[in-house]
């Protein structure tokens, strides 16, 4: 296809059909006032004007608190912040203990381990030497040494005695650690916006720091915290939880809006317990972790073994910061309009339901929707004189057209221009001449499709095409064949009419005069132009009219469907 340069400067817009209806007008301005609320509302709430960007973050913590507990089989023991809570730190999280399991004076020597974790025998060939698994507690010597009263187990290489407490006392030693206190130190930044702020607040003071604490109605923005305060805003009990111990989240919300007249950035805390409450439920329960205290007592290396059960506290920090900006509320604008295609949907749908009258529903759907064939089907349209109606099949590749089967047929109309003509038939005489002399085709020289005897041979199947369906006369016996067809009079005053100002004599009037009188047939035998269907001229009468008006090369183009209107496209090229 080739390529116009000056198509790139032409501009295609849809087709719009008005409606005069108050009521669908009505409706229209309703469903439009509905969406912009809608809009209006979401991007207000959602703050869909804004560009965002996302936390990042850095915790420190520093807990205070000191409690005195009696611990079985030592005594009175004094625990400060290094002792319950500087021997675990991790990340964004800190650890406090709340309850111990104690095995006091253990040195390093062999003793017998202690059941379920040591291994029940009966003479030293039951024991493996060197033999270690995950349970027990140290190195098998290879030999079965006495347990209790009843009982023999392998012998290890441990420190001895091997602890042999399974589950931590209740109530918790020290459940008092609920009345500790935590300062969390949070301090944010938003690289995109290079906002950098920190929870405790600029406008905080030393005096108020040393006397506030977290509480979400008085003191919802203070950085210190009970830690039993914690628990119960995890809806959790401490002195339950402190038993066997247990991990609480920390989550810290920072939702900013940076815009100068709604500027806004504060912290919001909230808690939650992260781990499996139902001890019962799990197969190991809680949290805990051993460390031990060494010493040393005539010579001899020893230390004191602490199982420690305890909550861990993991802080997390979330947020995102909004800014106005322009780029991202076009971009909102922009793609909401798509909304608005609903009020087209929903009142298109209205006018084609039974909501109104069968006319105005036709009525609305002929001027809204103009029906196109695909133009590489290629219909054409055919008139037999034998038939009342017109006939529109599909132009044949291999198949003649005379046999073409029908798609659809219509009623014949009177065209404008026989009409015209008929009121000259009476008044011209009739063509004379050696043309007019019709010999009739027979013998081997007429075609087996032809049925009226005046058709010439045609090498298209597209053109092979007789005016008749049966055995008959030709049409160009008619007597008003020459009359509205091939009188020069007419054929000159119908070019007249179309353009006033044509010089026949200058031009080629053979040329003129044969399109004209093609035309002019079809106006009178097929009523103008059928749809999308190219009308084709039988074969005797594209002889006649060439025989009344040949070509001074004597050659033509023969049947040429277009993509124009039908009867233009034969009077410019066709034939």
């Amino acid at each position: 296809m080739p390529c116009n340069l000056f198509d790139v400067c032409e501009y295609d817009t849809n087709k719009l059909v008005r409606i005069k209806s108050f009521k669908l007008g009505s409706l229209k301005w309703t469903l439009n006032g509905v969406i912009l609320m809608f809009i209006c509302i979401m991007m207000f709430w959602n703050k869909e004007y804004q560009e965002y960007d996302f936390v990042v973050s850095s915790v420190t913590t520093k807990v205070k608190g000191a409690a005195l507990t009696l611990v079985p089989d030592i005594g009175e023991m004094f625990w400060d912040v290094v002792d319950h809570s500087g021997t675990s730190q991790e990340k964004n999280s800190f650890f406090v203990v709340t309850n111990v399991v104690v095995t006091k004076k253990q040195k390093q020597d062999k003793c017998p381990e202690a059941p379920p974790y040591g291994k029940v025998c009966h003479a030293d060939k039951d024991c493996q030497k060197g033999h270690w698994d995950q349970h027990s507690h140290g190195v098998q010597t290879g030999a079965c040494v006495k347990y209790d009263l009843t009982r023999k187990t392998c012998e290890v290489a441990a420190w001895c005695p091997i602890e042999n407490k399974k589950k931590p006392p209740r109530p918790a030693l020290l459940a008092s650690a609920e009345n500790f206190t935590v300062l969390i130190k949070n301090n944010i930044r938003f690289p995109a916006f290079s906002y950098i702020r920190r929870n405790i607040l600029p406008d905080m003071t030393d005096k108020y720091l040393k006397s506030c604490t977290f509480n979400r109605r008085t003191d919802p923005f203070c950085p210190i915290f009970r830690l039993g305060d914690i628990v119960h805003e995890a809806r959790e009990n401490f002195s339950e939880m402190a038993v066997e111990g247990g991990v609480i989240g920390i989550q810290i919300m920072w939702n900013c809006n940076l815009d100068r007249l709604f500027h806004r950035c504060l912290p919001t805390y909230s808690f939650r317990r992260l781990d499996e409450k139902e001890s019962n439920r799990t197969l190991y329960p809680g949290l805990n972790f051993r460390f031990a205290k060494h010493y040393r007592e005539n010579g001899v290396e020893e230390r004191t073994l602490f199982k420690a059960f305890g909550i861990r506290f993991d802080v997390m920090v979330f947020g995102k910061a909004g800014k106005f900006s322009i780029i991202h509320l076009i971009i909102y604008i922009g793609s909401t309009l798509s909304y608005y295609a609903l009020t087209t949907i929903v009142i298109d749908w209205l006018i084609t339901t039974t909501c109104y009258a069968k006319e105005a529903r036709q009525d609305y759907s002929e001027r809204k929707f103009e029906s196109v064939r695909d133009r590489r089907q290629g219909l054409l349209s055919v008139s037999f004189v034998d038939e009342a109606h017109v006939r529109v099949v599909k132009q044949p590749q291999k198949k003649r057209l005379q046999e073409a089967r029908p798609i659809s047929c219509s009623n014949r109309k009177d065209g404008v221009v026989s009409m015209r003509v008929l009121a000259s038939v009476v008044q011209t005489p009739p063509v004379r001449g050696p043309e007019m002399e019709l010999r009739e085709v027979d013998g081997p020289n007429r075609p087996a499709w032809c049925l009226c005897g005046h058709c010439a041979p045609r090498s298209a199947p597209r053109e092979q095409l007789c005016c008749r369906q049966s055995r008959g006369p030709c049409i160009t016996t008619s007597v008003a064949f020459p009359q509205l067809v091939l009188s020069r009079p007419i054929l000159e005053s119908t070019l007249l009419y179309r353009e006033p100002l044509v010089d026949l004599p200058k031009g080629d009037p053979n040329r003129l005069l044969r399109h004209c009188a093609y035309s002019l047939y079809i106006d009178w035998r097929f009523g103008g132009a059928q749809g999308d269907a190219c009308p084709v001229i039988p074969s005797c009468s594209v002889q006649r009219i060439r025989g009344q008006y040949p070509s001074g090369e004597g050659r033509y183009s023969g049947l040429q469907p277009r993509s124009t209107p039908p009867i233009r496209a034969f009077a410019d090229t066709v034939l």
